[in-house]
Parts: C-alpha cells; sequence; structure tokens
C-alpha cells in the first residue's frame, strides 16, 4: 500500500485532541498526515492515472490567475493533460484529478486515510464515523499559481504533498462572504465566489510543508497559491447524510431560479423541501446509471450548469 503509518497513533491524518473534539467538522484546523512519500501520489504514479482518468474528470488551465478570477475568464493552456504533468516544472498550470476514488488503488488510500481518523475517534467504521460519499481530488501546480476563491459542498481533509503552499481558508458560518444565493451559485453552477479585501479579518492564512494540511468545513470559502517549486496535493472529502441532503435542495432550487423562480434557503420551509427532495431523488436515481458514460456527463453537465461547464475541453488544443 506503500502508506506510512504514524507508529505513535496508528493514523494516517492527525491533530491535536482538542481540534477534533473542539471544532471538528464546524471550524477549520491544521492536520498532520503520514501521505508525503506514498508512491501513488508521486509525479511518474499521477502521469498514469491522467492516462487512466476519462477526460472529464481531467480539469486544468493556466496557473497565472488572479483570486477573484471570474470563471469564464479563466485562461487555458496548449498542452495536452500529459504534457502538463511532464512539464509541471514550466506548465505555468494548475491541474486536478477529479474523483480518483473510481480507480482502486486511490480508493484504497482515500479510504485508509479516513478509517484512521474514525479509529481514532472511537469508531470501527467509516459509516460509523459518518464518511460517506467519499470522493477525492488530486491537484498538480505549477511555481507560483494560484487557484481562485471558490468553496466546495464537501468537508474536506486537503494535505499537502510536495512542495509548500499557501491555503488560505474564510470564516463564512453568518453568511457575509456567501450567501445562500451565493453558495447555490456555487453548488449547481461554478464554484467560484467574489473575493474582497474587506474579507481578511474572517481569514485562517495556512502555510503547508509536505506532511501538513487542513481540515476545510463545508462551504468555507478559500484560495491557494504555490511557491517556487511544484506542488502535490489531495482533497480527501466526504458528505454525510445531512449535507448530501443539503445539496440536493440547492440542486433543485438552481434548477428552479433558471426557470425564473427563486427558493427559499434549505431549510426555511421544511415541508417544502422534503418533496423537492422526493422529486429529485426519483429522477436521479434514473440518470445516476447513465453517468457511467462520459459523454452523457457532459451533456448532462452543459444542460444543468450551462455550456461553459466544460470549458477544460479546450484546454491543450491549439488556440
Amino acid at each position: 500500500m506503500n502508506m506510512h503509518v504514524n507508529p505513535a497513533t496508528g493514523a494516517l491524518i492527525t491533530a491535536d485532541a482538542a481540534a477534533f473534539k473542539t471544532l471538528f467538522p464546524n471550524r477549520p484546523f491544521r492536520i498532520r498526515h503520514e501521505l508525503a512519500g506514498d508512491k501513488r501520489l508521486t509525479l511518474a504514479a499521477i502521469l498514469e492515472l491522467v492516462k487512466a482518468l476519462p477526460r472529464d474528470r481531467i480539469e486544468y488551465n493556466s496557473g497565472k490567475v488572479a483570486v477573484d478570477q471570474a470563471a469564464e475568464t479563466t485562461p487555458l493552456v496548449d498542452l495536452s493533460p500529459e504534457d502538463v504533468i511532464a512539464k509541471i516544472e514550466s506548465a505555468g498550470a494548475w491541474m486536478v484529478l477529479k474523483r480518483i476514488e473510481h480507480h482502486p488503488d486511490y480508493k484504497a488510500l482515500l479510504e485508509a486515510a479516513l478509517l484512521s481518523v474514525a479509529r481514532t475517534q472511537g469508531f470501527d467504521s467509516l459509516a460509523a464515523a459518518g464518511f460517506s460519499d467519499i470522493q477525492g481530488f488530486l491537484f498538480v501546480s505549477s511555481p507560483n499559481a494560484t487557484t481562485p476563491f471558490h468553496l466546495d459542498s464537501e468537508d474536506n481533509f486537503f494535505v499537502q504533498i510536495h512542495g509548500p503552499k499557501q491555503f488560505s481558508v474564510y470564516d463564512n458560518t453568518d453568511g457575509s462572504i456567501a450567501n445562500n444565493d451565493v453558495i447555490e451559485h456555487a453548488i449547481t453552477k461554478h464554484r467560484n465566489v467574489k473575493y474582497d479585501e474587506s474579507y481578511e479579518p474572517k481569514a485562517m492564512h495556512n502555510h503547508l510543508e509536505p506532511g501538513e494540511g487542513v481540515f476545510v468545513p463545508y462551504c468555507w470559502p478559500h484560495w491557494i497559491k504555490t511557491f517556487d517549486t511544484y506542488s502535490i496535493s489531495v482533497a480527501i472529502t466526504w458528505k454525510t447524510a445531512k449535507v448530501n441532503r443539503k445539496n440536493d435542495i440547492y440542486s433543485v432550487n438552481g434548477f428552479l431560479r433558471d426557470k425564473g423562480m427563486p427558493q427559499p434557503a434549505p431549510g426555511t420551509q421544511p415541508g417544502r423541501d422534503r418533496v423537492k427532495l422526493a422529486v429529485y431523488r426519483s429522477i436521479n436515481a434514473v440518470i445516476s446509471p447513465l453517468r457511467k458514460s462520459e459523454g452523457f456527463r457532459r451533456w448532462i453537465r452543459g444542460l444543468i450548469r450551462g455550456k461553459a461547464a466544460n470549458y477544460y475541453y479546450n484546454a491543450g488544443k491549439a488556440k
């Protein structure tokens, strides 16, 4: 498995006991991990993963972007996915390999990391600890690259594997940075959200070296930058039943908004939420098997999120 377990704790991911007791899962905190030496997270292994993944699981663009870069103006790079990895020191690129849990080697890595957390918390399984819908996202970035201000619709142990990185996460518990409408848009359209320097008093800036990381709560906005060498990082994510329910309602609300019918935030009208959830999940049960097809995924992504959602297919094409 190529994983090194902390001999003191038997865990792949650790943090101060007080952090898990008082902050998890509602507030961010720094973590440590034993994944930096794993052979599956080297450039050579990542290149093989790139070759194995469907094209829509590989998103990449220029790393020379602003913190507040608008999604529709994101510059691309004229390199193939394989070339981005091979030339990462000079490519000026940012890349994410999505849903790496579909590859058995990386599914094993993600589950082992989260199971080690579950056991240190007194649980004997991932399910008992509430770790469901486990997904992995592997990031490879050139030197001096930026990931714009955005939010994600899951909880996340973000672990740094190679090179230093700054990870800045912002407190949005009062909705003053991203309100309900912004969160809905980020979940149903594009993850990027507006940044303003006035948000800085709510920031937690983390300088991460290999072996370090940070826990990022659901929908807490953040942005990231690399320094003078290439970077490899992994987001180990999961969704609880509560988060899945909220995301499904946001999906219905986003669809209805597109039809000219803005909706109240999830939880505002519980009865209406139950109806939305029942209808959405019935439809999704029919659609889910079709998502095995990359062509269908691309079509449904464009239908729901707009044609711009597939912008990254144009990366690597001569301009």
